[in-house]
């Protein structure tokens, strides 16, 4: 378990240690932190966070040892507050420090395949039953977990963490840092066939997957690899679960695709991109810089300006959907009705009045 002081913590998020009690602070240098916890529910030896006004009545009964708040925020604890600009990021940086999860071993297990082509770094841990092919390049401090596959000529740079059971093609490359979470698949082949009198001719998928610095990927998403160009992540993007990215797609640094969500090839999306979940993209379309997309939306052109896109329709009552869907069958005759109607008024209005 990772135990840390009140002052390291509050250098490690860049905060100020306050308190309205001088009692209290001068207690400060001696609190023990272990874990960071829900505000209602920590304890003893616990960080909590606070980033909304409207759960402030939380604070009159916390048992945290400290909680991370907002200045204006601070003003309404009577405890030891550590206070930041952004309280969710301080909790961020909190959680991170505090991190339970169990580190590597930085140990090759016996039951793993290690080819002798293949370049190690220093401190790479390399868990059961895991392959690594000929001619992969593992950075310093490379984590490959239980049952995970690297393949031929594979690049995976430093700090880098790949759960149990991925599996990375041939010749992708990933950058520093990466994590990629478990039953994740990067560089399969991407969809690509050829149909010829009733059958279908594969094409090679001979391009691979670039993924840049910083970013995570989630449990079981998959990336193709390039049907001739490369299918290229950016830096400091983040890839929820479950999402599913075509051959010679492009994401742009900073973005964001929630889960669920699905593009079709040849899709390019700019930088600090914002995609809900479910959303699906047909191929060969562009999104430009800055842009978020709201869950279940379907894009099928273009978007060329930033804001904010959304289509589909949100749940509503079944009774209500059930009629609404027999309205929208009848849209096309009601159209019709209307545009009869229309002349009719029209051919009255031009008639002359002979009373």
């Amino acid at each position: 378990m990772t135990a840390v002081s009140l002052t390291q913590l509050a250098q490690h998020i860049d905060a100020t240690i306050s308190s309205p009690d001088k009692e209290t602070l001068a207690r400060a240098a001696e609190v023990i932190i272990e874990r960071v916890a829900p505000l209602d529910r920590a304890q003893k030896g616990e960080v909590g966070f606070l980033n909304d006004k409207k759960y402030v009545a939380s604070l009159s009964s916390t048992q945290a040892s400290a909680v991370i708040l907002t200045e204006k925020l601070a003003n309404d604890y009577p405890g030891i507050a550590l206070v930041v600009k952004d309280a969710y990021v301080g909790f961020a940086l909190a959680a991170q420090l505090l991190n339970p999860t169990p580190k590597p071993h930085y140990a090759i297990h016996p039951s793993a395949f290690v080819d002798e082509t293949a370049q190690l770094g220093n401190d790479v841990s390399i868990g059961p039953n895991a392959v690594i092919e000929a001619d992969v390049v593992l950075g310093d401090n490379v984590s490959i977990g239980a049952g995970a596959v690297i393949r031929v000529n594979a690049r995976i740079g430093h700090d880098s963490y790949i759960h149990p059971n991925v599996t990375v093609y041939h010749s992708c490359e990933l950058g520093h840092h990466v994590v990629v979470h478990s039953n994740t698949s990067v560089g399969c082949d991407g969809y690509g066939y050829a149909p010829n009198a009733g059958t279908w001719i594969t094409i090679p998928q001979t391009g691979i997957v670039r993924i840049g610095d910083y970013t995570e990927i989630g449990a079981s998403t998959t990336i193709d690899r390039g049907a001739l160009d490369d299918t290229i992540i950016g830096e400091h993007v983040i890839i929820d679960n479950q999402v599913h990215i075509a051959h010679n797609v492009v994401v742009g640094d900073g973005s964001c695709l929630c889960g669920g969500t699905m593009m079709a090839g040849s899709v390019n999306i700019g930088k600090n991109v914002v995609i809900a979940g479910t959303v699906a993209i047909n191929g060969h379309i562009s999104i430009c810089d800055n842009v978020q997309i709201t869950g279940n939306t379907m894009v099928t052109s273009d978007i060329t300006q930033p804001g904010v896109y959304s289509s589909g329709m949100p749940h509503t009552p079944y009774s209500e959907w059930r009629r609404n869907s027999v309205r929208i069958k009848q849209l096309d005759s009601i159209f019709k009705r209307v545009k009869a109607l229309e002349g009719q008024v029209q051919r009255i209005q031009s008639t002359p009045d002979d009373r």
